[in-house]
């Protein structure tokens, strides 16, 4: 059974200063990552980002929408990844955290 994910990350940068450290992130991110999931799509439409990514031989889809004062993850997650959704909540929130706080 899948599960959906939510997760909200505040900020005080404004919305394209944002925009522009989820980019930079993400990009680092893939490569941290890399041993662990692979990007299969990933589309900007202005403020948000729908991906793809496949871990552990599951595929999950999901978005990220950059506001001004905050960053929404949401995702789905199939079975055998929503069995850690939390930890995977946690990671996703303490990197989201890192590349937002002021600088």
């Amino acid at each position: 059974m899948s599960q959906n994910v939510t997760v909200s990350i505040p900020h005080r940068l404004g919305k394209q200063e944002a925009c522009t450290r989820i980019k930079n992130g993400l990009g680092k991110a893939r490569g941290e990552f890399a041993s662990l999931m692979t990007v299969e799509e990933e589309t900007w439409t202005g403020d948000r980002l729908t991906f793809r990514v496949a871990a552990l031989g599951q595929r999950c889809n999901g978005t990220i929408d950059v506001e001004e004062d905050h960053v929404k993850l949401e995702v789905t997650l199939p079975w055998l990844l929503a069995k850690v959704a939390e930890k995977v909540k946690g990671v996703v929130k303490a990197k989201g955290n890192l590349m937002l706080e002021k600088k």
